[in-house]
């Protein structure tokens, strides 16, 4: 058993096909497919429970779509050792601290410029995913240099501590929407509530998926044997959806996507990692690598940018540059409206993915 670790260039493809199929959704969204999907399909009872799972869950449950920002957290974290070993093999500590600030801030900056952009006003929100992620990628940069045990005593750590603030914030109701320990730090913070029962504190327990993301990375680059590497995610993914799901149903703590609750972490957390073994497992062991998965992998390549651009200029010119022709197209060939959106959407889509396609093939790559 070689216990060689792999060369600086290598990739895992499978990371590359899990971060682009969670961009491709994300920017699916931007596009304004979810929504149009939604109406076409909202009395058909085949497919509207389909249409639900893309969408967040207003409260108590987990859906599909509350998947996604663990993901992105937990994909992050996972690239987060193979990135700071290349930079290190060319760069002081000092220099990739400096990135790392500089990266947070960037990401926060960004994070708060698009609640303007969704406000059309000079806003201070701090609920967006990038805000989230500049304090996450903080958290596990300053700890993924310890053993693995003291990494996930301080995971433990950190969820135990957002349980006892919002039960000792109150006792009687812990988790009700708008009256719970993150809406009181909005209040402190930003002095205003979300209409949606977000919450800026979020970010601490989900910073926990991040530092999962770095253990994996931590592990797939090490020079263990596949079973060696599989085996702990598989293992510990079973782990966190039993205990995540077990504390809902036990009535212990519900799974509650928008505010983080302990439970959500865990099953989201449990998703994430069954999600890269079976990715891990089908491509990088296995070898299906097949071609048509480079349609997912290159949206992953500048996921930032594809983010920001298709939650900003993307969604506000593109959707009506797009209606131009899918709706002049169709409508007078009697189209029903609710099938235009969705061809219209799905046009935006290619838009955006052609966009990602093209930067990678000139290999043009915006980092932060």
């Amino acid at each position: 058993m070689s216990k060689t670790l792999p060369p600086l260039s290598q990739r895992l493809f499978s990371l590359d096909v899990f971060r682009g199929l969670t961009m491709f959704l994300l920017i699916a969204e931007a596009a304004g497919f979810h929504g149009s999907f939604n109406e076409l399909v909202s009395d058909n009872k085949l497919l509207e429970p389909i249409a639900r799972q893309l969408e967040h869950h207003p409260w108590n449950g987990l859906r599909f779509w509350d998947l996604i920002q663990p993901y992105f957290m937990f994909i992050v974290g996972v690239a987060m050792p193979f990135s700071l070993r290349k930079r290190l093999a060319t760069q002081t500590k000092a220099a990739v601290n400096r990135h790392i600030i500089k990266r947070c801030l960037l990401l926060f900056a960004f994070g708060v410029l698009l609640h303007c952009v969704y406000s059309k006003a000079l806003v201070w929100e701090l609920w967006n995913v990038l805000v989230q992620l500049a304090f996450t990628i903080a958290i596990a940069y300053a700890i993924m240099s310890l053993s693995h045990r003291t990494q996930i005593i301080i995971c433990v750590g950190i969820l135990l501590l957002t349980e006892v603030l919002y039960r000792l914030y109150n006792p009687q109701d812990p988790f009700v929407k708008g009256s719970n320990f993150g809406s009181f730090v909005d209040l402190l913070v930003m002095g205003k509530l979300s209409g949606g029962g977000w919450v800026f504190i979020n970010f601490l327990p989900t910073a926990v998926h991040t530092i999962m993301g770095v253990l994996c990375g931590q592990l797939l680059l090490s020079g263990k044997s596949n079973r060696e590497k599989l085996k702990p995610i598989l293992l510990w993914g079973a782990i966190l959806l039993v205990l995540g799901y077990g504390m809902d149903v036990a009535g212990i703590t519900p799974i509650v996507k928008r505010i983080a609750t302990t439970s959500f972490t865990l099953a989201s957390g449990g998703w994430t990692l069954l999600t890269l073994a079976l990715c891990y497992w089908w491509m990088d062991i296995k070898g299906h690598n097949n071609k048509w998965l480079l349609i997912f992998s290159v949206v992953g390549t500048n996921s930032i940018f594809i983010y920001l651009f298709s939650e900003t200029v993307g969604s506000q010119w593109f959707r009506g540059f797009g209606l131009i022709f899918s709706e002049g197209i169709l409508a007078p060939l009697g189209v029903n409206h609710s099938i235009i959106m969705v061809i219209n959407s799905l046009l935006v889509l290619f838009m955006f993915w052609y966009i990602t396609y093209f930067l990678d093939k000139k290999k043009v790559y915006f980092k932060i």
